[in-house]
């Protein structure tokens, strides 16, 4: 526990100088200099340090989780400086605790200036969180601290081999899609159960086309690239996996599909208020680790204080890990940031009211052999707050659970964590 609270600590330190450098560090130069210094920045509040051929990926510094321990390395991606047309992009790092080396290797080549359009092949053997769905058009999104890493311990190795084509539609659409052939190993007691057959674990070749549309963003070509200047709500992410059987040696056949958006409404600097819906469905033949959670972020622990850690950005705070999996889900968060109060110019803590709804189902629960969860059929509902913003970016997080799957521990429905925030 020490250990971990030590590593806390020393990552909340360094993205807490990172934020002070972005405020105090002031023009002192001439206008050129100026620029360097906020491309740098820009650079970095987007998770890369650049260098003269090749920008450094920030993710894999360091992070924190139940299965690796710690897990640190180095990876990144050549810039324009190398090439305009081609990229070569790669990261390896290590686990302390499962005493395991991660590492991709990849290469991209530039098909369209005009439309964006890349090329890209991939070959990657890392860990993926079990139930976790990534949407592959999803804008970088980069945190020096991501509160969930911490108590994740339902991993599922994977090798895979990727061809992805990514192509701009326009401004405000854009398109990928990927080809993919994995081997996938539960680093948990698991098995899927089908027609007779058991399997531990098991190949699959997907393919997924993924959109994602901005209509009322604004963008510009800057240096780094066509970058989104100023965010129009709502926002809209659509997703299609198919997995197919006997192709490459796939095990088995399968259709997700997975939808979200996102709409703000106000202002960050005032009342705002933010509407997160998400919804996702697989049909046919899918193991536990491509079918769905809710983003839980609770450990199972006796008492309010052992739980006591740090609240995610959008994760279900009383909701306990491997506590639900669902084929078929839906979620809302509510957020209302009220107007910070103006204690200092620079000491202004904000109150943010959340409430959260999760439904679920699943069909077929008798297949997944050796785990225990429940389903989310009558509706789980938690509400709270936050007061972001108290010291250096801490703030202060309580959330209840109530409604259907309230637990007869009154205590086990009360989740008290710390939050933090960084913005550059």
């Amino acid at each position: 526990m020490l250990k971990k609270c030590t590593f806390l600590m020393l990552l909340l330190f360094g993205s807490t100088f990172v934020e002070a450098q972005s405020f105090t560090e002031q023009p002192q130069k001439t206008s050129k200099d100026t620029l360097k210094k906020h491309l740098l920045l820009k650079s970095i509040g987007t998770g890369y340090f650049p260098t003269k051929y090749f920008n450094f990926d920030l993710r894999y510094l360091i992070k924190f989780n139940q299965y690796e321990g710690i897990r640190t390395g180095v990876g990144g991606v050549t810039n324009k400086d190398f090439s305009d047309k081609y990229r070569l992009n790669s990261y390896v790092v290590y686990g302390f605790k499962d005493h395991r080396f991660k590492y991709s290797l990849g290469g991209g080549m530039r098909l369209i200036k005009e439309s964006n359009t890349w090329l890209n092949l991939s070959y990657t053997d890392d860990l993926q969180e079990t139930g976790s769905t990534k949407y592959i058009t999803d804008d970088r999104v980069f945190q020096f601290f991501e509160p969930r890493l911490l108590n994740i311990d339902l991993f599922h190795k994977h090798i895979t081999t990727s061809l992805t084509l990514e192509h701009q539609i326009s401004d405000h659409l854009l398109s990928k899609v990927d080809f993919a052939v994995s081997n996938i190993d539960p680093t948990y007691d698991y098995a899927y159960e089908l027609d007779n057959q058991t399997y531990n674990s098991f190949h699959l070749s997907t393919t997924i086309v993924g959109f994602q549309w901005s209509p009322f963003s604004k963008f510009k070509a800057m240096p780094l690239g066509t970058q989104e200047v100023k965010s129009g709500f709502p926002k809209f992410s659509f997703q299609y996996t198919k997995s197919f059987h006997d192709v490459f040696k796939g095990d088995f056949n399968f259709t997700k599909l997975d939808f979200r958006t996102i709409f703000e409404l106000g202002h960050k600097k005032s009342h705002m208020a933010q509407v997160i819906l998400v919804s996702g469905m697989a049909i046919g033949d899918t193991p536990l680790t491509h079918l769905y959670h809710a983003y839980p972020n609770n450990i199972r622990k006796e008492q309010i204080l052992q739980r006591f850690s740090v609240a995610g950005l959008n994760s279900f705070e009383t909701m306990y890990f491997n506590e639900f999996f669902s084929d078929k889900f839906f979620t809302c968060q509510l957020k209302y940031f009220i107007k910070p109060f103006r204690v200092t110019e620079r000491y202004r803590p904000q109150v943010v009211l959340i409430t959260r709804y999760a439904l679920g189902d699943m069909d077929n629960i008798d297949r997944h052999q050796n785990v225990t969860f429940d389903t989310l059929n009558y509706g789980y509902t938690e509400s709270g707050f936050e007061i972001n913003k108290l010291l250096y970016g801490f703030g202060l997080s309580f959330t209840y659970r109530y409604g259907a799957y309230y637990l007869p521990t009154f205590s086990d429905n009360i989740a008290f964590k710390f939050t933090f925030n960084v913005s550059f």
